[in-house]
């Protein structure tokens, strides 16, 4: 029973002082009748794990029409000394949507009570028999004492005796007992045997629809949620499509085939390679629902055609989420304010969003710091998570939050707690950082990006900062595989030792005795993959070693997203353990190194020698930075397996495009310094990142006024996305293209809120 003052989260009226009041899931409490047949919230849209449908019943008692919604029936007597019953006449509900006869309501009215008879028992013993109480009529059976409340029944539920915790959705019934929802099922108390007024039946969420199902529709700017009849959708992917993703799958590459038998080896190159697997197409629309909260700079320097490129950016964005998914806004500048929280982008939700988009305005500072923590502030608030969540943060100027000079090596600062990557159970949430023009903090973002598992993008050209948002939103949407742990153990041979694990930014953790290690690799969009170089001890081989020895297993645990299932898989499932051979001699043949463990080799000494010269770049040693990056280009040529390698190419192509950026401190304070952290950022992570350029500085147009945008030398030829670009994400960047080719398309914002003057957006 819901305590005085109290209200109903969706029509607003007061909980009387005998009428039920169901507390969902959410935390949010309605009157039964108000979310009879939702699964989902009306107040915050959290989906419910069970659907509660209720029908407006006074049993079998002749009552008289109660004249508004739940108010008492008077109390009455035995109308037939025959025994027979009465059916009530219809009750008029005022509910939701105004009066109501109760038969309209539902057909499936409580059955006949039994007839009733005059005697009394003896002893206490015999049939039962009515008694007046508030509800009309209470049965009591006359083996059951009065109900006694337990002292404990604030936890229990009153139907299994079970606790109730506190993210389950309960139901305070009209006679003051609580149940968990799902044994909250007929129209009689099971603890007091009380008949109640409503008929509650509930539904599991995956399997049955409720009768009568209903999803939101926004109205009105304060985003008040009412509910419509519509039809009913299914969310559970796999069981839709009857499609299940095929697992993921990891190989090994052991650095050489064979290792002489009387020779130990130290530091032995293992290559371990896990590829995400890919979304069905049939199984795509149902793919796991994302939060995604965008913190967006309002400040000064934003004014004009940078807001309007923006809101046109966020358009696409909004037209690119699920029904499913969530999205919430977040403006800084010397202040932060959440312009909308999170809202599902149903049709009416990105109507919402949208005209919320269009109204921002640019004046002010730059202070990341409150845009952060009020980003912080709208996840940790959630009372329903949604299966992924992430941050994206655009911004064009340097950070403001006071003291930024005195700790450019403490970029932490700028994170909230809740956010950052802190290993074990507490992963964070990815923030993906945008550095907008050449006038942004470079450092604060890259360290954001850094402390938070995320990636840092940098768009000199801001005509097509659309295109990367779309790289980014094309793998948060295809997240396939969550909380990946990848587990090194070495097999029988004792002598074998795990030396290290180059794993980037990803944590890695060796046991002191050697013999197993781990990698923490977190989220993976369909199609990614990791590569990890694993060095080992190898001993002297034994007697019985003449054939193979094996080195290394390799594990991986995960959690399916399409399934929500933990999956194992294992080198060992496809015979494909780390093994080498031990001959009495080695071959010409087997000399030859793994093609796969030297290009790995590469980018990882290549991403080494990137840090190095950023480094050097920072001290004022442009020229030593320069020669840094240049030797590792030489080293390429020095290997003739390797020259002719596509990856190995590309990556040779970016050290050119640095070796430019970081030749004066001029070119290198512009530009070299937001390239070479978006660098380091893609390869520590593994993950495509983008960046979009003007003309290259050896080009001819490079200082021509308006000269035409080029595509960045950090991507692949054709498809503008980064080296580790994922089918997703080179089609999204597609459709991001196609948009603005053809003047915006459904992706931009109403014109009218778009096409703001300058006086309107200086606050």
């Amino acid at each position: 029973m819901a305590t005085g003052g109290q209200s109903c989260d969706d029509c607003g009226r007061e909980f009387g002082l005998w009428q039920p009041a169901l507390t969902a899931e959410c935390s949010h409490k309605f009157h039964p009748l108000c979310v009879s047949g939702v699964d989902v919230c009306p107040a915050c849209n959290a989906r419910w794990t069970k659907s509660p449908t209720a029908a407006f019943s006074f049993g079998s008692s002749p009552v008289k029409p109660p004249t508004h919604a739940f108010s008492f029936p008077p109390q009455t007597t035995s109308g037939s000394s025959s025994g027979s019953s009465h059916r009530p006449q219809p009750a008029v509900c005022t509910g939701l949507f105004g009066s109501t006869n109760s038969d309209q309501i539902s057909t499936a009215r409580s059955p006949p009570r039994p007839a009733q008879s005059s005697s009394k028992p003896l002893f206490g013993f015999g049939p039962p028999s009515p008694t007046s109480s508030p509800f009309g009529q209470t049965w009591q059976r006359t083996t059951f004492s009065p109900p006694v409340h337990r002292p404990w029944s604030w936890s229990r539920c009153n139907g299994c005796d079970g606790v109730i915790n506190h993210t389950q959705a309960t139901v305070t019934s009209e006679c003051q007992h609580t149940f968990h929802l799902r044994c909250f099922n007929g129209d009689m108390c099971p603890a007091c045997n009380a008949p109640w007024r409503d008929t509650v039946t509930v539904f599991p969420r995956f399997s049955t629809a409720p009768p009568f199902p209903r999803n939101q529709k926004l109205s009105g700017p304060s985003g008040r949620a009412t509910c419509t009849p519509t039809t009913s959708r299914w969310h559970h992917p796999v069981a839709a499509n009857n499609v299940a993703p095929a697992p993921l799958v990891i190989k090994t590459h052991c650095e050489h085939p064979a290792i002489q038998r009387s020779t130990p080896r130290d530091n032995f190159a293992i290559l371990v390679h896990a590829k995400a697997p890919s979304i069905p197409a049939v199984a795509a629309a149902g793919r796991a629902p994302v939060d995604l909260v965008t913190v967006l700079d309002v400040s000064g320097s934003m004014t004009g055609y940078k807001l309007t490129l923006l809101k046109r950016a966020m358009g696409f964005v909004i037209d690119k989420l699920g029904p499913d998914d969530r999205l919430a806004i977040v403006s800084f500048s010397s202040d932060a304010r959440r312009v909308i929280r999170l809202t599902r982008m149903s049709d009416d939700g990105k109507t919402l969003v949208k005209l919320t988009v269009g109204s921002l305005a640019a004046g002010g500072d730059t202070d990341i710091l409150k845009g952060l923590d009020e980003a912080a502030k709208v996840l940790d608030g959630r009372r329903y998570k949604n299966a992924f969540a992430s941050v994206l943060l655009l911004s064009d100027g340097q950070d403001t939050s006071g003291g930024w000079a005195h700790r450019a090596k403490a970029n932490r600062v700028l994170v909230p707690p809740s956010l950052k990557r802190s290993g074990g159970d507490k992963r964070g949430v990815p923030v993906h950082t945008f550095g907008f023009g050449t006038d942004h903090d470079a450092a604060a973002m890259h360290g954001i990006a850094q402390e938070t598992g995320g990636t840092l993008s940098f768009v000199e050209n801001e005509a097509v900062v659309q295109d990367a948002f779309a790289q980014c939103i094309g793998g948060l949407l295809s997240v396939i595989v969550q909380e990946a742990r990848i587990g090194i153990t070495t097999c029988a041979h004792t002598g074998v030792r795990v030396r290290s694990v180059k794993s980037g930014r990803y944590e890695s953790r060796v046991d002191g005795d050697g013999r197993a290690a781990s990698v923490d690799v977190g989220d993976l969009y369909a199609d990614e993959e990791r590569r990890f170089l694993v060095f080992v001890d190898v001993p002297v081989g034994g007697l019985f070693d003449a054939g193979v020895m094996r080195l290394i297993k390799v594990t991986c645990t995960y959690l399916d997203t399409a399934t929500r299932n933990i999956r194992i898989v294992a080198t060992g499932d496809h015979n494909d353990d780390a093994v080498v051979r031990r001959p009495e001699a080695v071959s010409a043949a087997d000399a030859e190194p793994s093609v796969e463990v030297e290009r790995e080799r590469f980018r990882v000494e290549a991403t080494e020698d990137i840090a190095a010269a950023r480094e050097a770049a920072e001290r004022g040693a442009h020229k030593a930075a320069a020669a840094i990056l240049n030797r590792r280009q030489e080293a390429l040529a020095r290997s003739p397996r390797l020259a002719g390698d596509a990856g190995c190419a590309a990556l040779v192509k970016e050290l050119r495009e640095l070796i430019a950026r970081v030749a004066d401190r001029r070119e290198y304070e512009q530009k070299g310094r937001a390239c070479l952290l978006a660098g380091m950022s893609s390869h520590a992570q593994q993950r495509a990142t983008s960046v979009q350029l003007f003309a290259s500085p050896s080009s001819a147009s490079a200082n021509t006024p308006g000269a035409a945008p080029q595509s960045s030398p950090f991507s692949n030829t054709g498809t503008g996305c980064g080296a580790y670009a994922t089918p997703a994400m080179v089609n999204m960047l597609a459709s991001s293209r196609k948009t603005r080719e053809d003047g915006g398309g459904s992706g931009s914002v109403p014109s009218e809120l778009v096409n703001k003057t300058s006086s309107e957006e200086v606050k």
